[in-house]
């Protein structure tokens, strides 16, 4: 019945994408949400939630949140037990696991022990500016064995600072590009959860204006094909959710 019901909503989305509409996911921010019971993530699947973002901004009695990097005295746990039971039964319900605003330590965890794909819904490359809220190589490197995605986040103080600019966002995207692959990179701009854009890319109607810099020649990067374009503006979440499910 759940994979029944998945492929059809694979199906509207394709159709509603076909059909020039926009579809949008039913996100659960936060695993604080769930009250620590699986009971409840699986009432979330069952009313439509295809994924839930492990923490927020803090740690969960189960998951270390981002911000404990910045603390040399906090203890870290990583995922606890429970939290390793509610990868693997978010795994088992077809539901994607979002690792964006989770602990370097965390995302980790969450590759060693999960059995799908995981996200990132709307994190950066920490090698290109180092906010603990973005992903280190080391990260990055393990999505292609994995299959999972990550997909920009747009927020300024995620890119480069209160001065950050379109062309900073192309260094994070190419940067992704090189250390994971063309196949595990996405589009997270996280327009509705934050206060300062990078100028260039103030709202979504700026999108054409980075998919136009992206494929051009002579900015000091290899242009992006027409089919890797495809790919970042959609068809590979679109394949990590067929892999989840």
């Amino acid at each position: 019945m759940l994979i029944s019901n998945d492929l059809l909503f694979l199906t509207e989305i394709q159709a509603s994408f076909d059909a020039g509409k926009i579809a949008s996911l039913i996100v659960v921010e936060g695993g604080h949400s769930i009250d620590d019971r699986l009971s409840v993530l699986r009432l979330y699947y069952e009313l439509g939630v295809r994924y839930m973002t492990l923490t927020h901004s803090c740690n969960q009695p189960w998951v270390d949140a981002s911000p404990i990097d910045e603390d040399e005295t906090a203890v870290k746990r990583n995922l606890t037990d429970f939290g390793v039971k509610v990868v693997l039964e978010m795994n088992r319900l077809g539901m994607l696991v979002d690792i964006s605003h989770v602990s370097a330590g965390v995302m980790h965890h969450v590759l060693d022990v999960t059995r799908a794909p995981v996200i990132f819904s709307h994190s950066s490359s920490y090698a290109i500016f180092a906010h603990h809220r973005n992903a280190k190589d080391d990260v990055l490197s393990r999505l292609r064995q994995n299959g999972g995605i990550i997909m920009v986040n747009f927020y300024s103080f995620f890119i480069a600072g209160a001065d950050a600019t379109i062309d900073d966002v192309i260094k994070h995207l190419n940067h992704i590009k090189e250390v994971a692959g063309v196949d595990y990179v996405g589009i997270g701009g996280d327009y509705d959860g934050v206060e300062l854009q990078p100028v260039g890319l103030e709202d979504v109607s700026k999108y054409p204006d980075l998919f136009d810099k992206l494929a051009e020649p002579g900015h000091g990067y290899e242009p992006w094909t027409p089919e890797e374009l495809k790919k970042l503006a959609g068809l590979n979440l679109l394949r990590v959710m067929r892999q989840v499910e």
